[in-house]
């Protein structure tokens, strides 16, 4: 079955992704809850949605199935980090079929070690490899290159049984399988 996006503009639309299990992209039913809780949690400017207008950093994109749904939903633009070229390369196909382009820009990038921002993130989605304590060093690091704005909105996915993340000022926290997503704030 295809990977989908959920809703928006780009609302049934297709993402390619690999057919091995290298890349894990957060699934349609995840994501919708995800996207949902962004939508009306009152976690954006004003207390209002977190996702319209954003500037958004997907620090461990893949196939950038979340940095989509967030354009697909109206984020201002989104910036792809990973480290594989094979996961860059379904993440470039997936913003050309798109049309999203001009608005998804792609770095090959650790996040672990990324270079000097071009941008500031309102919205970071983070979704490392499950089990290796990548969001506490991944948050800090980005930080220190200045790629997260003051009040940064971070949303972490671990697995269901991964200890709190640290770095991060939780809002709320939600279990879906063997996923857990934590909403929080940079802890300053």
């Amino acid at each position: 079955m295809p990977l989908r996006l959920v809703a928006g503009r780009h609302r049934g639309r297709a993402l390619a992704a690999p057919p091995d299990r290298a890349t894990r992209p957060t699934g349609e039913r995840v994501r919708e809850a995800v996207f949902n809780i962004l939508a009306h949690a009152g976690y954006g400017p004003d207390g209002d949605d977190a996702v319209t207008g954003a500037v958004v950093l997907d620090a461990f994109a893949g196939t950038g199935a979340l940095a989509f749904e967030a354009l697909s939903r109206g984020a201002a633009e989104a910036w792809l980090f990973d480290s594989s070229a094979a996961a860059l390369g379904f993440a470039r196909r997936n913003a050309e079929t798109l049309g999203e382009t001009a608005r998804a820009h792609l770095l090959r990038a650790d996040a672990l070690k990324p270079p000097p921002a071009r941008a500031q993130a309102t919205l970071l989605f983070l979704d490392p490899p499950y089990r290796q304590g990548l969001i506490g060093p991944a948050i800090k690091a980005l930080a220190i290159a200045g790629w997260l704005a003051p009040g940064c909105l971070v949303v972490a996915e671990t697995a269901a049984d991964e200890p709190a993340v640290p770095g991060l000022a939780l809002l709320d926290e939600r279990r879906y399988g063997i996923a857990r997503i934590g909403f929080g704030r940079v802890a300053e």
